[in-house]
């Protein structure tokens, strides 16, 4: 499933779309940064709240396919021009961290059927 398959799945509002055509492979979720960045794999879809530019380098660094924001956050405007140019993909939700992990489970067992 692309980024771009997720949001329109999902109802995700893209924040910043640089490539959207990113294949997403998996997720994690979490909002310790440096806990984050070892942990999170290449490709997973990343859930958190945090909204501050360290997202976007930890982000770069894991390589992750996108940064979930979860409860409707948003990032300032330096984040999303940041994030378009490091092509990282940034997508906003209404839904608790847990509700959207719940969802992003069910939309990439969907499409791996």
């Amino acid at each position: 499933m692309t980024v771009t398959e997720l949001a329109a799945a999902l109802s995700l509002t893209p924040v910043a779309l640089p490539d959207g055509e990113r294949v997403i492979n998996g997720a994690y979720m979490g909002d310790l940064l440096s806990w984050v960045m070892g942990r999170a794999r290449a490709d997973n879809a990343w859930i958190t709240i945090m909204t501050n530019m360290n997202v976007i380098a930890v982000a770069s660094l894991s390589d992750v396919a996108c940064v979930l924001l979860a409860e409707d956050v948003m990032p300032d405007q330096a984040v999303i021009d940041t994030a378009n140019a490091r092509d990282i993909n940034l997508l906003r939700s209404p839904l608790s961290s847990y509700d959207l992990a719940v969802a992003l489970s069910d939309a990439l067992r969907k499409a791996s059927l």
